[in-house]
C-alpha cells in the first residue's frame, strides 16, 4: 500500500513537471510573438513636422499615419474672417466627400487650435483603411484662403483601431 502511494506521489510530481515546463515553453513562445508584435508596432516614427500654411491657417504636416492628429493651428484671424474649416477625401480622381467640418469666427475668436483624425467610422462612410490612406484637403470656405492638403500613408500609430466595420 505504501509503495503503491508513493509511486502515485513520484508520478505526480513527474506530471506535475512537465505541465509546468510545457506552460513556461507556451508562455515563451507566446511572448515571442507579443514582444515580435510589439517591435513591428514601435516601428513607427512620426515625420518631422513642415507646417503648412494658408493665410492664418497651418497644419502640421503634409503626411499623416493613419490613427495621427491632424493639428489646425490658426493665428491672427481677422474680425472679418468668418466661414467654415471643411476637411474632404479624395473618393476618385474627381470626386471629394466631406469628412467633418467646423465654423471660426475672426471677431469671436482670433486665434484658436484644433485637431482632427481621419478614423474608421461606418457613418461617414469610412469601412477600412483603404478609405483613410490617401489625399485629403482642408478648405476654408467664407474666405479667399487656399485649400491646405496632406495625405495619409499606410503605416499605422500603434494602439489605432482598424477593424473594417461596413
Amino acid at each position: 500500500m505504501i509503495i503503491i502511494a508513493g509511486g502515485i506521489g513520484v508520478l505526480a510530481i513527474i506530471l506535475t513537471l512537465i505541465l509546468i515546463s510545457y506552460q513556461e515553453l507556451d508562455v515563451e513562445n507566446t511572448s515571442d510573438k507579443e514582444n515580435q508584435s510589439i517591435t513591428n508596432e514601435t516601428d513607427y516614427k512620426p515625420l518631422p513636422k513642415e507646417w503648412q500654411i494658408s493665410g492664418p491657417f497651418q497644419i502640421d504636416r503634409s503626411e499623416y499615419a493613419i490613427g495621427e492628429k491632424i493639428f489646425i493651428v490658426s493665428t491672427g484671424l481677422e474680425t472679418n474672417d468668418k466661414g467654415e474649416i471643411v476637411i474632404l477625401r479624395l473618393l476618385n480622381a474627381t470626386a471629394w466627400k466631406k469628412w467633418s467640418a467646423n465654423t471660426f469666427d475672426g471677431a469671436v475668436k482670433p486665434e484658436f487650435r484644433t485637431y482632427a483624425e481621419p478614423q474608421i467610422d461606418k457613418y461617414r462612410g469610412i469601412c477600412s483603411i483603404d478609405d483613410i490612406t490617401g489625399t485629403w484637403l482642408i478648405v476654408f470656405n467664407g474666405t479667399n484662403y487656399p485649400a491646405l492638403e496632406f495625405n495619409v500613408n499606410k503605416k499605422i500609430v500603434p494602439g489605432t483601431n482598424i477593424e473594417p466595420v461596413c
